[in-house]
């Protein structure tokens, strides 16, 4: 697995966005290149005859060392800047652990909006463009419920059980990611881009495309890996036997993550991907629950520890002024299961003086938010 580090310079962005860029070059032999020279700025350094040494084609390795995608990675460079957007390269602290797990990690990720949901627990939910009603409802529901309980909701932002999968995340005040099959500036479905306009804002859009690249048809099995790849567990609501959905549920499988299927009438041929999926074994769902209770005990915790952070950190927002930076600190410190002494807490909070702490646990438990013990020692109020 890379060791995740942060990349600090435009000089080290540009070099990855050029790896990216270099024509004949995928995530593959990328990695491959990445582990036999050690980074992008060593390989750009490399001559072609030792790229080809490394495996690559006489013609990949002739245009990866003439540097010829440099011009084309600043253009995107600039381009990230101006929509707000960032790169996340693979080894990165953002970028997801289990997207690093997969047979062929994105190198880049091309990303916009609300980057802190790749730390979370996240399941897809996939199915037929062309849902019926109750697929449509299935996937809505399904995705309010797993948003309510912490779950980022993934999807491809396809019109149908992807388009109701994004909505009922947002419905439910949670995060959803959009993966998609083409550059983060190019909308696709056209009628879906207000959708867009509110994920960006309120969840994330998520590329390995670079800006400008068009939705061409075989973008969309990459586009589906990377769906697969960085969720915990995916779902099948509705697809017809070679649909994009079945594609997904393989991948998923193939990755070693969970499956889950809604079932669905007999007779409707969009039953037909779902229904098979069960009877090879996948998980069949009637609720939320299903999933839930699935995906096992330590990816619930981790949801769990997940919503008591977010909780701590509403709950020290609510305080005023420099109050409440030492709220956040107090809160995050003290636990729900274990008692810690007032020495201890002072100790966790050297740049705050006695008066301070002591009067932020006043107000916190005023408030119901942490209870104090005999000996002057405190513990979290447990909040569902």
């Amino acid at each position: 697995m890379t060791t995740a580090t942060r990349v600090r310079s435009d000089e080290e962005l540009l070099h990855w966005l050029a790896l990216r860029l270099t024509p004949g070059l995928g995530p593959k032999k990328t990695a491959e290149l990445l582990a036999a020279f050690g980074s992008p700025m060593a390989i750009f350094r490399a001559t072609a005859a030792e790229l080809e040494a490394a495996g690559l084609p006489g013609a990949t390795a002739r245009s990866l060392a003439s540097g010829c995608a440099f011009e084309e990675a600043a253009e995107q460079h600039d381009r990230l800047k101006r929509q707000g957007a960032v790169a996340i390269p693979l080894g990165d602290e953002l970028y997801p652990d289990l997207l690093t797990q997969i047979y062929d990690p994105p190198p880049v990720l091309f990303a916009l909006g609300r980057v802190e949901l790749l730390e979370r627990v996240k399941v897809a939910v996939v199915g037929s463009r062309r849902a019926s009603a109750y697929g449509m409802a299935a996937a809505e529901r399904l995705s309010i419920d797993l948003a309510a309980a912490g779950v980022v909701v993934t999807s491809g932002m396809a019109r149908g059980v992807d388009t109701a999968a994004h909505q009922g995340s947002l419905a439910a005040g949670g995060g959803t990611i959009a993966v998609f099959g083409c550059g983060l500036d190019v909308i696709y479905p056209a009628e879906n881009r207000k959708l867009a306009e509110r994920i960006s804002k309120e969840g994330l859009l998520l590329s390995e495309f670079p800006f400008g690249a068009p939705a061409h048809p075989q973008n969309f099995p990459i586009r589906n890996r990377t769906v697969s790849g960085l969720s915990e567990a995916v779902v099948v609501v509705e697809g017809q036997q070679y649909s994009g959905s079945l594609i997904t549920a393989r991948l998923a499988l193939d990755q070693n993550r969970e499956v889950f299927a809604v079932p669905g009438n007999i007779t409707n041929k969009l039953s037909f991907g779902p229904n098979l999926l069960i009877k090879q074994g996948a998980q069949l769902v009637q609720a939320a629950a299903d999933i839930l209770d699935g995906l096992g005990w330590e990816t619930r915790s981790r949801i769990q520890r997940q919503e008591r952070l977010e909780l701590a950190a509403a709950e020290a927002e609510e305080m005023p002024g420099p109050m409440a930076g030492i709220a956040k600190e107090v809160l995050s410190f003290l636990s729900v299961d274990k008692t810690t002494q007032i020495d201890e807490l002072l100790a966790a909070v050297p740049h705050c003086s006695s008066l301070e702490v002591i009067a932020v646990l006043f107000e916190l438990e005023l408030a119901g938010r942490i209870r104090q013990l005999p000996g002057r020692s405190y513990v979290k109020v447990w909040s569902e």
